[in-house]
């Protein structure tokens, strides 16, 4: 890698000329990527991409100038000092707050390069040169808020967020609420019948771990083989099963971490305890994202986990 200081004036234009280039393609990745969820910051990210379209336009006609018509292949990872970015244009589905922190970023370092080039150079000339590319950039570095100004309206900036909600839901609280209510209910029966049929701590521990571990492999693999989300909007099946088989694992782990304490009946009352306060959070889940009313969903989550509870001790004591 070359160090900035070492570049010459003709390089350091090329470079320039090469940064407008790459994050005009950026801009348009963002644009294609949200285009179909977030028309009104799809249509900001095509601004900002012709907007760097007609920079790169004007430096090349400042670079031929005086250099010509050869332009030298100077690129950001070829020079020490530029932060190294993950491709997150390539990524998908897009999220709408990444990428706007994002192109923040990009704006914010490409003002940066040619301040502190300016700063530097001795060249009265460069600098001069160098003067004006940043006057250029702190003029887009505020491109993007005044973009979101006119196009991102308080209406449609509302429609977006309420979108990204709707998003976040569907990838993540559903298929994680799925997996928390399988691991809460579904391991109470054989967790409780091994707890009250052996009265033994740690052989009613390893009944609740196998429980749990197999549950959450199994619900995790059920989940991503459901669908892989092109058409329901669910997301990623690998990230959906993820979730889902952890939230499962979680969820009976909850109340068999509890039967560690060698005395069986303080381990099984904070079980108990452990087992309520699951059930009361899926509740609040389901009223706080699914918008069911939180009484009504206590009383289905808490009357079906009192149910196998009690099938559990039952089998468990017969």
């Amino acid at each position: 890698m070359k160090r900035f200081a070492d570049l010459t004036e003709q390089e350091i234009l090329a470079l320039a000329i090469t940064n407008e280039d790459e994050d005009s393609r950026i801009y348009r990745g963002f644009a294609e990527g949200l285009r179909q969820k977030y028309a009104a910051s799809a249509k900001v990210f095509d601004e900002m991409a012709d907007e760097e379209v007609r920079h790169r336009t004007m430096l090349f006609e400042l670079y031929r100038s005086k250099f010509g018509e050869y332009l030298p292949l100077s690129r950001r990872h070829d020079v020490k000092g530029f932060i190294s970015k993950k491709p997150l244009w390539l990524m998908s589905p897009l999220n709408l707050d990444e990428v706007r922190k994002f192109a923040e970023n990009m704006e914010y370092e490409a003002a940066r390069f040619y301040r502190r080039a300016a700063e530097t150079t001795r060249d009265a000339s460069v600098r001069q040169l160098l003067v004006e590319l940043a006057e250029i950039e702190t003029q887009h570095e505020g491109l993007a808020h005044k973009l979101g100004q006119q196009i991102l309206t308080p209406s449609a900036r509302d429609k977006e967020d309420e979108t990204a909600r709707r998003v976040f839901v569907l990838q993540y609280v559903q298929p994680g609420l799925a997996g928390l209510m399988d691991g809460s209910v579904s391991t109470l029966a054989p967790l409780f019948a091994a707890a009250f049929a052996t009265h033994n701590t740690w052989e009613t521990f390893l009944v609740g771990l196998a429980a749990s571990v197999g549950a959450g492999i199994s619900m995790g693999f059920a989940e991503a083989l459901s669908d892989d989300g092109s058409l329901t909007g669910r997301g990623a099946p690998v990230m959906r099963g993820v979730v889902c088989g952890t939230m499962t694992a979680i969820g009976g782990l909850g109340h068999t971490l509890p039967y560690l304490i060698p005395n069986f009946w303080t381990a099984t009352a904070i079980a108990i305890a452990v087992v309520v306060v699951e059930l009361i959070a899926i509740s609040y889940i389901r009223h706080r994202f699914m918008d069911t009313p939180f009484l009504a969903a206590s009383f289905q989550v808490l009357v079906g986990g009192a149910l196998v509870f009690a099938a559990g001790i039952l089998i468990g004591s017969s």
